[in-house]
């Protein structure tokens, strides 16, 4: 890698002071608990029982320094990118011809989802695949999010994250690379095919923004299909607007007052992770709770990443500036000319249907799995793993790279 010293990218090795974990854990032991109903489950939030074992595991049985360690496998860096301080890691294949492939988080994930995939897509051959299957992997955290943050400006919305994602694979000299993501790395991802189209190769999401139906669909639009997807787009339909009716009181938060919220994530521990672990319960292909879809501990190095670095508040920014942005985010979205692959999990919030994602992306792959939800990286890495390698395989196949 090289660069001038305006474009330095310099190298990163996580090391948090041993007095931000001694604060973290009288914090804990001071933990002002709230009271709570009887007998009604996750009906009103994350029940009391719960969180006190989850926080009592957190503070006398998790690790954070193993944490610590498995991350620093990784080699990493940072680089300033208009503006911001980028941190990323970057797992060079063993493999000379490996395609560049960047992979993106989202909200409130972080680069921990990644850490059993990184490895097999970097070095298939000692994962038991085909080497030519291999990727040079960049690995960064959103701006606002963890180590990439907290921003100091306005205006980071996925389009703006993805110019910034361009650039940073410039510096690292890879002229044309394949995007993945899901959340909100599926958005930034699928901006850098639209915006990118002559350096983007492929664009493989796990979640595809904007093609869920808003309103129910007709009689007239169910007679055109066939009964498999006629039911599928009920199905769809019907979790979409459940999840409308009772899981959107985060977004709309963050869209409003970010602010307001930072201030209770940030002083309480308790507070962060009560705030992310009712999403990793809520969207993850689990009966009752996360931790039958993630590990425990990979969960909480996950909160960690947020409380460590204060960026509760300036991660939720991203919900805000995209529902106040007035330029490219809020314009009707172009057709996307990138090769597109979505692999569909079950669990997933977001079912997008087929004829309404062929009118803004050029999809030439479309997998559905029998497993797994949101956070497909940590729940199914196998998966998504396989089927990554599936689609830039069948892209090579095609003269595409």
């Amino acid at each position: 890698m090289t660069s001038s010293p305006a474009e330095s990218i310099r190298p990163f090795r996580l090391a948090i002071p041993q007095s931000d974990l001694d604060d973290l854990h009288e914090r804990l032991d001071r933990t002002r608990w709230p009271d709570e109903l009887p007998e009604v489950g996750w009906a009103y939030g994350v029940p009391n029982g719960y969180l006190r074992e989850l926080v009592r595991y957190w503070r006398h049985e998790y690790d954070w320094r193993a944490a610590e360690e498995r991350l620093n496998e990784w080699p990493q860096f940072t680089t300033a990118i208009d503006g911001a301080n980028i941190h990323f890691a970057h797992v060079r294949s063993p493999e000379p011809d490996a395609t560049a492939l960047i992979i993106t988080h989202g909200w409130p994930g972080s680069v921990v989802e990644f850490l059993d995939a990184v490895g097999p897509l970097a070095d298939p051959a000692a994962h038991g695949g085909d080497p030519a299957d291999a990727f040079h992997v960049v690995v960064p955290s959103v701006p606002g999010f963890g180590l990439s943050g907290p921003t100091t400006e306005p205006g980071w919305e996925a389009g703006r994250v993805a110019d910034a994602w361009a650039e940073l694979m410039r510096r690292l000299g890879y002229d044309r690379f394949g995007a993945q993501g899901g959340d909100w790395g599926a958005a930034i991802s699928r901006e850098l095919g639209r915006a990118h189209p002559d350096r983007v190769i492929g664009v493989h999401l796990n979640l595809l923004p904007g093609a869920q139906a808003a309103t129910e669909p007709t009689a007239e639009e169910l007679a055109e299909l066939g009964p498999k997807e006629r039911e599928r787009t009920l199905a769809s339909w019907r979790r979409w607007a459940a999840w409308s009716r009772e899981g959107t009181g985060y977004a709309v938060q963050q869209s409003t007052r970010p602010q307001t919220l930072a201030y209770g994530l940030t002083d309480s521990p308790v507070g962060q992770l009560a705030w992310i672990v009712e999403k990793f319960r809520e969207w993850t292909d689990s009966e009752e709770l996360p931790e039958e879809a993630v590990d425990r501990d990979r969960l909480l190095t996950n909160v960690m990443l947020y409380w460590l670095t204060g960026t509760a508040g300036s991660s939720a920014r991203i919900y805000y500036e995209r529902a106040h942005a007035t330029d490219r985010a809020t314009a009707p979205a172009l057709p996307s000319m990138a090769p597109t692959a979505l692999a569909l999990f079950p669990a997933e919030v977001q079912i997008p249907l087929r004829h309404h994602a062929d009118r803004t992306e050029n999809i030439v792959r479309w997998t559905e799995f029998d497993r797994g939800g949101h956070f497909a990286a940590m729940e199914e890495p196998d998966l998504l793993v396989g089927d990554v390698r599936a689609f830039f395989r069948q892209l090579r196949e095609q003269g595409i790279d």
